[in-house]
């Protein structure tokens, strides 16, 4: 019966990494149908199939996504991010500055709320650049992920490894494992492993543009009014020093400089404090210039920057409307409808001068900055009619601001030591936060991946089908028995390799559990010290590159990122190589194998 068992698991995972290769169906359908006709056929009970829904670690992943959604919402670190990347407006500067951040915390820090912390930031940051968010978002999961391979807590399945060795008794004095045991391979493939993306990865990366952006973008060309802040950094400098003609999704028109007006704009004309830049951009980049620290502030904004709550949203001027003639200015729209007009559109027409000068025709778009209460005062208006909502803006008051950042950290603090469950801990905060309304509670359900829960949930259950049916052990022995001649080398490279490939299929934990006990049976039949096999197991379930299911951060910048499962092995494989080798050579070398 386990013979039948086993060629039907399989099929199953032929199935799914063709299925998943081709893109023949959605990656949680792929998944829903293995694991059903698994159970169709009895290979799985029904408890077996559902039970990956109950594990703690799916649980975790899904409240790290609403935490981290919770803090974008707030927008809390996009200053702080502003600072650390503020020299970084090309690709490469942002590339590896953000891998040595995301590397450096997650040696210390669950890389996970890391990831879903700073997916957010990344995908504005190369929406705002003009850039593909496939070419940012595999790198953020990769840099985790060498971040979390160098210290003992830097990712669970470290922190299992460690438990089995606890636990085992083949080997009576093998001793548990120390916070930086990791570290000497560790350490130096973060180093490698970024300069990898810089030089080769960056280049295997897809280019797929986000389409919504890309339609927003085309559809319209506002004008927009700023102006240089006192004691801007722009101030005495040309436009061209300034890298005003460069701007992204923007476009200089005009300056207006004390009641003059001066059309012709070279790069070289100086600016000057309080000089009114127009501007003709598009609607994310305007809306990034709100909170955004560049030395230029929105005209029209004014007090609306210091509310609690504002929205940006669009409307469209009726063709009855009592606006058509009047300017901005004369409309008095900030008092009439708590809404202040940041930037007007006008189809086929590339229009200039201030905004306050400009007359309202039928058929403007504006772009509103809207208080509390314009919802209330536009409800029954003919004058224009709403388009959308473009984004929330929300300024917490600086005790709420310590009690999400200071309890998100204290969270991941006391999980790395122990002293509670990451899962309770989540739990504790993400009520709070709502009990306190920092977070709505009818919004966090809109954060939750369920394709990624589902996704997850049931790779659990394929991994159970190929231990429960001997597939797993089959698999491994075989790979191990054919590399066994061939020596200590032989033996490193094929654990690494049996494990990797187990780890990118059946997700780390389940090959850590069937590849540990093999590996520390073969170095105590040896006489070898068993710690190098022991580590070897660990990094190679842990650098997991190649495959979406194989890490969770690796899933969490699946559907983001916009790729597909031919990506990661694009990517993947040559850097799992690179491990591989690092691996090996500088465990042999630390250990005196050779």
């Amino acid at each position: 019966m386990q013979y039948f068992d086993g060629i039907l698991v399989l099929i199953a995972i032929l199935f799914i990494l063709i299925s998943l290769y081709r893109e023949w169906i959605g990656p949680s359908f792929t998944f829903i149908i293995a694991v059903v006709f698994l159970g169709a056929f009895g290979v799985l009970t029904p408890k077996e199939m559902l039970s990956g829904f109950a594990n703690e670690q799916i649980a975790v992943i899904l409240l790290l996504l609403l935490l981290g959604d919770t803090v974008r919402k707030t927008g809390v670190l996009e200053n702080f991010f502003n600072r650390i990347f503020k020299e970084a407006q090309t690709y490469n500067g942002f590339l590896w500055r953000m891998m040595l951040l995301v590397s450096s915390f997650s040696a210390f820090l669950n890389n996970t709320p890391l990831v879903a912390i700073l997916m957010p930031y990344v995908h504005t940051w190369s929406k705002r650049h003009s850039i593909a968010p496939s070419k940012l978002m595999i790198p953020l999961s990769y840099a985790a992920i060498l971040g979390g391979c160098a210290t003992l807590i830097g990712t669970s399945t470290n922190l299992i490894v460690n438990g089995l060795v606890v636990d085992q008794t083949r080997v009576p004095k093998l001793e548990e494992l120390q916070m930086f045991d990791f570290f000497a391979v560790g350490g130096p493939m973060i180093l490698i492993g970024i300069i990898f993306m810089m030089l080769i990865g960056k280049h295997l990366l897809p280019n797929r543009k986000d389409v919504i952006t890309d339609f927003s973008r085309k559809r319209r060309e506002y004008l927009v009014e700023v102006q240089i802040r006192p004691g801007s950094k722009l101030t005495n400098k040309t436009i061209e020093e300034a890298e005003l003609r460069n701007l992204k999704g923007l476009f200089l028109v005009e300056i207006h400089r004390n009641n003059h007006r001066l059309t012709a704009v070279s790069p070289g004309t100086v600016l000057k404090e309080n000089d009114i830049l127009i501007f003709a951009g598009d609607t994310d980049t305007i809306v990034d210039m709100i909170n955004a620290d560049t030395g230029l502030k929105l005209t029209q904004v004014g007090m609306f920057s210091k509310k609690a709550h504002t929205e940006v949203r669009e409307v469209v001027i009726s063709h009855n409307s009592t606006l058509i003639g009047k300017t901005i200015k004369e409309t008095y729209f900030r008092g009439k409808y708590d809404a202040a007009i940041i930037a007007v559109h006008r189809n086929g027409e590339r229009m200039s001068g201030k905004i306050g000068t400009v007359k309202l025709q039928a058929g403007d778009v504006l772009l509103l900055m809207t208080g509390g209460d314009f919802p209330e005062r536009a409800r029954d208006t003919m004058d224009f009619y709403s388009i959308s909502k473009v984004r929330d803006f929300n300024k917490l008051a600086p005790w709420k601001v310590a009690v999400l950042l200071g309890g998100t950290a204290l969270i991941i603090l006391l999980s790395a030591l122990g002293v509670i469950k990451l899962f309770i801990g989540l739990i504790i905060l993400i009520s709070t936060i709502t009990l306190l309304g920092i977070a709505n509670p009818k919004d966090l359900p809109k954060s939750l991946d369920y394709n990624l829960a589902v996704i997850i949930a049931l790779a659990l259950a394929i991994g159970t089908a190929m231990i429960k049916s001997g597939v797993a052990e089959m698999i491994a022995m075989f790979f191990i028995n054919v590399l066994k001649p061939l020596g200590i080398y032989g033996l490193l490279f094929g654990i690494y390799g049996v494990t990797a490939i187990l780890a990118a299929y059946i997700t780390n934990k389940a090959a850590v559990a069937i590849i540990f006990p093999i590996a520390i049976t073969i170095a105590a039949d040896l006489g070898i010290n068993p710690v190098p096999f022991v580590l070897l197991v660990s990094f190679a379930a842990a650098a997991n590159f190649i495959t979406p299911i194989g890490y969770q951060t690796n899933l969490m910048v699946y559907g983001p990122g916009g790729y597909n499962f031919k990506d990661y092995m694009r990517v993947g494989l040559p850097l799992t190589i690179i491990y591989m080798f690092a691996t090996v050579v500088g465990l042999g070398l630390t250990y005196n194998l050779f």
